[in-house]
């Protein structure tokens, strides 16, 4: 039996890093958004044993540190399960692109497994095996509009944002978020051990202002998403009627000044990364960031015929862009089994 599954990426409305913890990684708190750009995995499970990755794009691992291959591996031994899974990924998203493909891929491997086994699994048990392959991983499990607390694997459904006009940029280059997170920490991280009582009073100043940047990040968000949505959730696409609640919603998104830290150290190594989210905002996106550690961008924009018009404009230039649309939780879902489906 063989399952084919939209594997959808996300960006991220802001991004705050805090402090190294003690497993090594950092705290953080982010919002992610599904978006209609997909990737295709298809899961097969036939006679005999082991996992085998195929995908033919360039950069992306068929072995054991594919995450595909890392979510089977656990599905299997989880459930007792016996045979041969055969995973397809038809890429479509960039690599190393701060769309969360990767982990979307992880996700999607579970779920069409779950299908093809005829088990269901606890969602508990799935949002453990999702965070023990990666970070971004579980919230592929909620789709919509979605709270990244810990070191993103802690996961809450919000309100869903209304769907909004997407443009998302995606330049040739890959961002290693390791490298990312290792120049955060050369220039904004707490100081190493040791050094005596300065040393441990800049720690200490240092572990404030992380505190505080999170604190700051969930006030913001707190008095943004309080007015996001209170008629409930639109379908995809966004009306004429609804055009100017969705520019309001931008520039309060904006004016709560939920930005993305990874800029911060991305920018300065790949300044034309900071060169391409101008464009979006000269070509009238109402909000433009890097998604993740990049090295995506996105612009929203309040209607289509603006997202169209900044579309050919990035066409003409010859830059690298996909128009799509936000994906509420819903249709995420209604979705997930169609392949055939348009971004």
């Amino acid at each position: 039996m063989s399952v084919a599954v939209c594997s959808f990426g996300k960006i991220n409305l802001g991004l705050r890093i805090g402090s190294r913890r003690e497993d090594g990684f950092h705290e953080l708190r982010t919002v992610y958004q599904t978006i209609a750009l997909h990737d295709v995995v298809r899961v097969d499970v036939v006679r005999g044993a082991g996992i085998e990755v195929r995908c033919k794009t360039a950069g992306v691992p068929c072995d054991e540190s594919n995450t595909c291959y890392r979510m089977a591996e656990r599905v299997l031994r989880s459930l007792k399960a016996r045979g041969k899974v055969v995973i397809q990924i038809d890429k479509r998203l960039p690599v190393q692109g701060g769309l969360g493909a990767a982990s979307s891929n992880a996700a999607a491997t579970l779920l069409a497994l779950e299908k093809i086994l005829k088990t269901q699994i606890p969602a508990e048990h799935k949002l453990r095996l999702a965070a023990e392959v990666g970070s971004d991983v579980p919230l592929f499990l909620v789709g919509g509009t979605v709270l990244g607390l810990g070191r993103g694997e802690e996961v809450y459904a919000l309100e869903d944002l209304p769907a909004l006009h997407c443009l998302v940029a995606t330049p040739g280059q890959g961002v290693s978020t390791a490298k990312a997170f290792s120049d955060w920490d050369e220039n904004y991280g707490t100081p190493a051990a040791g050094g005596g009582a300065h040393n441990d009073r800049r720690a200490e100043l240092t572990g404030n202002r992380h505190s505080d940047t999170i604190n700051l990040f969930s006030q913001s968000l707190f008095a943004w998403h309080s007015g996001v949505n209170p008629r409930g959730p639109t379908k995809t696409g966004v009306s004429a009627k609804d055009g100017g609640r969705a520019e309001a919603l931008l520039l309060d998104l904006v004016r709560a000044g939920i930005e993305n830290d990874f800029e911060r150290v991305v920018f300065p190594q790949y300044p034309e990364l900071r060169d391409l989210k101008r464009v979006l905002e000269r070509e009238g996106a109402r909000y433009a960031s890097l998604s993740g550690s990049g090295s995506a961008l996105y612009g929203l924009f309040a209607d289509k015929a603006a997202a169209q018009k900044a579309a050919k404009s990035f066409v003409a230039e010859g830059i690298p862009a996909q128009l799509t649309v936000s994906l509420p939780r819903r249709e995420y879902w209604e979705r997930m089994f169609k392949p055939q489906a348009k971004s």
